[in-house]
């Protein structure tokens, strides 16, 4: 079950963040890439802050926060 919830999450912060940053989300697989890659940003970023998150919620924002940055990255890279 862990696996499966773990995808969800994903997926559903790729969503969120391709909504914030870009307006729409990248697909299914795109967005659970996106997220899973957040979660790990998110989570050195918090550990870097000295914050840490829990339960379904707080691995949601955390993997969110670090969808947003990586986003937020890319979109720098391509942009130079």
């Amino acid at each position: 079950m862990g696996f499966i919830l773990w995808l969800i999450i994903g997926g559903l912060a790729g969503w969120i963040a391709g909504n914030i940053m870009r307006g729409g989300g990248f697909g299914i697989l795109g967005n659970i890439a996106v997220g899973i890659v957040g979660a790990l940003i998110g989570g050195f970023l918090f550990s870097l802050l000295g914050l840490s998150s829990s339960g379904f919620i707080g691995s949601l924002v955390t993997a969110t926060i670090g969808a947003v940055v990586l986003l937020w990255g890319v979109g720098k890279l391509r942009k130079s």
